[in-house]
């Protein structure tokens, strides 16, 4: 697929810094600096005018000039839809969206500014001095992020977000977990397939086989469970995950956390390679199932165990519902019956 001339990877480079420091946005929003930059626009962190000392994070979106006027105009119309879904979400664990607007060819998107580091940084830290981060702290975070996603997962109709991983979680000062990045938000709309303008298709060793299609595919709550999941084998072990695309052609590419951290108990393991099962069927059903899973020591499975390279190849979970499952029984217990009577 190709963009004028251009072959296109999915992936755009940054886009240029667009706004300078003392820049007044809507007469209101005094820009300080930049502090994220991404291929379809930047972050920036800004006062509010009318709230002195109240700062916030201003994400512009900026559409990919190539496009059709008609498919930008639709993507902006999109980014009214889905900001408007924002605004309307309130959770400890999610910043509130305060405002949004467009300025010229660009949008934008206003939210509380969150103090702190994101856990892609304290992970980096981490391994540069040898160390793992520690079990107890990936998994309170890993259930405060399970809780923001059943919330979403719960709206009517359901917010997935698309782009979880390390670096759009931060931990604030008062060791609260928000989910920063609304960058590819979309509800689940039946029977809906909206532009890819302003979504991208999330970070590849963190999303799941049927994203790949972008909104074409079927993206769904479970979507979010596989990047969960991704994430934490990467802050659990330092190192990223094997990508779902190259998982699908070999499945035994990707090691058991245990082998890489003998400091992560069976049951997280265990929680963590379900929610990265490849088919969604074959994780979790929901947020709140996966969050017990963290400290539960029953599964719908066993895992295989790893070979002498600490590598294994996930099986698909038994989809037998409890009626075939008892059949099955039934019929291995009457052919054990005459298989020992053929010895008598």
């Amino acid at each position: 697929m190709t963009k004028g001339g251009r072959a296109s990877t999915g992936l755009l480079p940054p886009m240029p810094i667009t706004l300078e420091a003392g820049t007044l946005l809507r007469e209101r929003y005094d820009v300080r600096q930049i502090i994220g930059r991404g291929g379809m626009g930047s972050i920036y962190l800004a006062e509010d005018a009318r709230l002195p000392g109240r700062l916030c994070a201003v994400k512009e979106v900026q559409q990919d000039p190539d496009l059709p006027e008609n498919t930008r105009l639709q993507g902006r119309e999109q980014f009214y839809q889905e900001a408007s879904v924002l605004a309307r979400l309130d959770h400890p664990n999610l910043p509130k969206v305060s405002d949004y607007f467009s300025e010229g060819e660009r949008d934008y998107l206003v939210m509380d500014f969150v103090p702190g580091d994101d856990l892609k940084t304290l992970m980096d830290q981490a391994r540069r001095d040898g160390r793992f981060l520690p079990v107890s702290s990936v998994t309170n975070w890993g259930g405060q992020i399970l809780d923001a996603l059943d919330y979403l997962h719960h709206q009517e109709p359901p917010v997935i977000h698309r782009d979880i991983k390390p670096s759009n979680l931060k931990v604030t000062p008062s060791g609260l977990i928000k989910l920063v990045d609304f960058g590819l938000v979309k509800q689940m709309l039946p029977d809906e397939m909206t532009v890819t303008v302003i979504q991208g298709r999330g970070t590849a060793i963190y999303t799941p086989l049927e994203q790949y299609g972008g909104d074409s595919g079927h993206t769904e709550p479970r979507s979010d469970l596989y990047s969960f999941g991704a994430t934490l084998y990467h802050m659990l072990t330092n190192q990223p995950p094997a990508e779902a695309k190259e998982r699908f052609l070999h499945p035994e590419v990707l090691q058991a956390p245990r082998v890489l951290n003998p400091a992560v108990p069976s049951p997280v393991e265990r929680a963590v390679l379900w929610a990265m099962a490849l088919h969604p069927d074959d994780r979790p059903s929901d947020a709140m199932t996966l969050r017990g899973a963290l400290s539960a020591e029953g599964f719908p499975f066993q895992l295989p165990h790893a070979g002498a390279n600490g590598r294994l190849a996930i099986p698909f979970i038994d989809r037998l519902d409890r009626e075939e499952q008892t059949l099955a029984a039934a019929v291995a217990a009457l052919f054990l019956v005459a298989l020992f009577g053929s010895f008598l």
